[in-house]
């Protein structure tokens, strides 16, 4: 299979599957907006929130980094700049949800 075949495949399975969590985030997130500090902490507490929001973050990021990846790609000319900045958005797309993730699991 084409490498171009494959990212637009998995944008479009993580596009799916981020309709549902950004629902359920933006439900929650409407709920714990005006509350105070330990019933956000409580909210992120729970093992299903946890788990859902890091399946969120992990896919919103997955998403976000392919699709600016296609930005990279038909933008910057010079291969070795858009080498640098894939591979640069790459590193964050796994460095910044596992920072979430591990500061969320200790709450």
């Amino acid at each position: 299979m084409i490498n171009a075949t494959k990212k637009w495949i998995f944008l479009k399975i993580s596009g799916v599957i981020l309709i549902p969590l950004m629902l359920w985030f933006i439900i929650n997130f409407i709920k714990i907006y005006d509350q105070d500090y330990l019933t956000v902490v409580n909210f992120f507490s729970i093992p299903l929130s946890k788990f859902l929001f890091s399946i969120f973050i992990i896919n919103a990021y997955f998403f976000s980094s392919l699709s600016i990846s296609e930005v990279f790609e038909d933008y910057i000319k010079n291969d070795k700049i858009k080498n640098v900045a894939n591979r640069l958005l790459y590193v964050s797309a796994v460095v910044i949800p596992l920072i979430t993730i591990i500061l969320i699991s200790r709450l």
